[in-house]
């Protein structure tokens, strides 16, 4: 009996470490070299890299609205939800309970009893909060509903492989995109430390088709359905002049495109780079990038939270790799009034880069992600313009106040960085 005990252990014990393997692992190959600077944002080459490696082609005839916060955010997506007609596809990582959570689970089935083909895709872990009713009423009123990767035995291996995304398309021709969760937090205008800082897209334009099709990868990976046709697919005419695409990274293909856009943004960089960055914890391939740039001349300026974050495990990560950029010249800061949860980038004042996705190992390596890149100066000069207000209302870190750090602080950074891989 002892020895059948023995051998029901071991096996126990080896399935337990295969799974956790494979869901720390996603078995492509990562970059490894630095990107060597080629040419510099003002080329006509780094458009066209960024488009040709990245997959989608960068289009124009686009027209972008920043929303600012949930006063303008929730608004914005209520009426688009309630202004459709044929379809509405919605993809989120966090879907909690609360008062907009409700709003919009009601606003969807609206839709959904409507005749409006109403497909939304949660996360389970990040849906978790959520109130089961909004699924109920949901699936009653005729929507379909699905939580992406669920746990299952046939999935176990996928468990740490998260949709992280966050789209919101109607019919094919309004297009969501940025960093907000459906939550409490996100909702008033970060007025105190109970209401968040973020930022989210209205976007029109050919570009929503590939925002779209951003959706459906997922989709197609949950339910094994293609939705497609004229009522998910129309031709879209131009709505503007700006130039954009919507490209997304996923364990399953193409995990380093995320790290990959940045990179490439970053060694393209010549004037500046704002960095806004809700988990800011890069490797040291990243950082080394950053360095380099900031020693080539470009000012670098990073906002990240301060002490009023959801993750007190991150910003402890983050704060542990921050002593070369400094001594490089970054400008560091820690947003002060409430959790700063934008993910944003702005180079030269030309390429505008926003989506779900944060500058970490979690978000280069492991979540399904999505950003749109703009190729558009007046845009760009207006999120610096917003940058600058973030950075006032933030603390500067500089290099001594880094090295004035506690010892208790310092042994908590190296406790936390070593789970860098995973945050």
């Amino acid at each position: 009996m002892l020895t059948i005990a023995l051998i029901v252990l071991t096996v126990v014990a080896t399935l337990v470490v295969v799974l956790v393997i494979a869901n720390l692992t996603s078995g492509e190959k990562k970059i490894e070299h630095k990107i060597e600077r080629l040419y510099a944002s003002d080329d006509p080459q780094f458009i066209r890299s960024m488009g040709l490696l990245l997959g989608p082609p960068v289009i124009g005839g686009n027209r972008f609205e920043v929303l600012l916060n949930g006063d303008a955010i929730f608004p914005s997506m209520l009426e688009g939800i309630r202004a459709a007609r044929e379809t509405i596809t919605f993809e989120t990582f966090i879907y909690w309970s609360g008062a907009i959570g409700e709003q919009i689970a009601s606003a969807l089935s609206d839709k959904a009893r409507s005749g409006v083909a109403v497909h939304v895709l949660l996360d389970w872990v990040g849906s978790s909060k959520m109130d089961k009713r909004y699924l109920q009423m949901l699936r009653e009123a005729g929507a379909e509903v699905i939580q992406y990767h669920k746990p299952h035995w046939t999935g176990l291996g996928r468990m740490n492989d998260r949709t992280h995304r966050k789209l919101l398309v109607i019919d094919g021709h309004i297009g969501f995109t940025g960093g907000v969760g459906i939550a409490e937090e996100w909702t008033g205008h970060a007025q105190d430390e109970k209401h968040w800082r973020d930022t989210h897209f209205r976007v029109e334009g050919p570009a929503v088709g590939q925002m779209q099709a951003v959706f459906m990868d997922n989709w197609v990976k949950a339910t094994g359905n293609v939705l497609h046709g004229p009522a998910y697919f129309p031709h879209i005419d131009a709505a503007g002049d700006g130039f954009a695409h919507m490209f997304s990274s996923s364990p399953s293909g193409g995990s380093d495109d995320m790290q990959l856009m940045y990179l490439m943004g970053i060694t393209a960089a010549t004037h500046s780079i704002h960095l806004s960055s809700a988990y800011f914890v890069p490797d040291k391939l990243t950082i080394n990038a950053i360095v380099e740039a900031a020693k080539r001349g470009v000012r670098v300026r990073i906002i990240t939270p301060g002490k009023r974050i959801d993750t007190h495990t991150v910003r402890e990560a983050s704060r542990a790799c921050w002593g070369d950029l400094l001594a490089a010249g970054v400008e560091m800061y820690e947003y002060q009034p409430t959790m700063f949860h934008c993910k944003l980038i702005v180079v030269d004042e030309y390429l505008v880069s926003v989506g779900s996705t944060n500058f970490d190992s979690r978000s280069f390596k492991l979540n399904d992600e999505a950003n749109l890149n703009i190729y558009d100066r007046d845009f760009a000069r207006r999120q610096t313009a917003i940058f600058d207000d973030d950075v006032a209302q933030s603390k500067r870190i500089t290099l001594d106040d880094w090295r004035r750090r506690s010892l208790p602080e310092k042994l908590l950074e190296r406790v936390a960085a070593l789970l860098d891989s995973q945050l």
